[in-house]
């Protein structure tokens, strides 16, 4: 399921399935992060209006947005979960057990796995690449004023994608049908992400995608375990 194009029944009928599943199993003493994994698996709706909040789980119709779907399910549980773990997989990526890749897959079904991993490549991953070399431009003008804060992110997106980010996004946008507007929401940058993800594929060698996507996870790591150690040393 969560496709983008299902029968509004049946997604509905699968997504209360899926936290019915999932009440039921913590309420029986499964542990509450295997429950969640398997109610994803059930879960039917590429995206929802909840509570007056726009969910979009399903990206063009290719990469799925686990941790916003996990999101949306904990509120069904508020209360039932222990707090410090459940903000650490939300927040930070940090699941309270670990599980095999292939327990993964077995517990969300194949298709939301292989969905998974064009959102992590595509939008995570890429966000990193982003931050990453802005963080080289920074290191490479030394000191600078708030001012500098434009240059740095213009000239982070024309050494990945050779463009300009107002020019990329005019493109994205013209290629979507999208309004050329001044702001962009959360899920459009998403969105928008995974679009310059598939851009650089195509207007890159290999050798440099290899070397970005290295690069890009070298930093995504290391800003997860710098994020946990200020989170846990806050906490004491």
């Amino acid at each position: 399921m969560l496709e983008a194009k299902q029968s509004p029944c049946v997604d509905i009928i699968a997504n209360n399935e899926a936290i019915l599943h999932l009440k039921q199993a913590i309420a029986g003493g499964k542990h509450w992060y295997i429950a969640l994994l398997e109610a994803i698996g059930l879960w039917g709706s590429a995206e929802e209006i909840y509570n007056g909040v726009h969910y979009r789980y399903l990206i063009d119709n290719e990469a799925f947005d686990w941790l916003l779907l996990s999101e949306r399910l904990c509120l069904e549980v508020d209360g039932l979960l222990p707090e410090e773990e459940r903000e650490a997989l939300l927040f930070f990526g940090k699941p309270p057990i670990e599980l095999s890749k292939e327990k993964i897959k077995s517990l969300i079904g194949s298709i939301k796995y292989h969905a998974y991993l064009n959102y992590f490549y595509g939008v995570m991953i890429e966000e990193a690449l982003i931050l990453a070399v802005e963080e080289e431009v920074r290191k490479e003008k030394g000191s600078f004023n708030l001012s500098s804060a434009d240059y740095i992110q213009e000239e982070a997106y024309r050494r990945v994608y050779g463009a300009d980010m107002t020019e990329l996004l005019r493109q994205f946008r013209s290629e979507k049908g999208y309004p050329q507007r001044s702001s962009i929401s959360l899920a459009e940058q998403k969105e928008f992400t995974y679009w310059l993800f598939k851009y650089r594929l195509n207007q890159s060698e290999k050798a440099k995608v290899a070397s970005d996507t290295k690069k890009a996870l070298e930093f995504l790591q290391q800003n997860q375990r710098l994020r946990l150690i200020n989170k846990e040393a806050g906490g004491r």
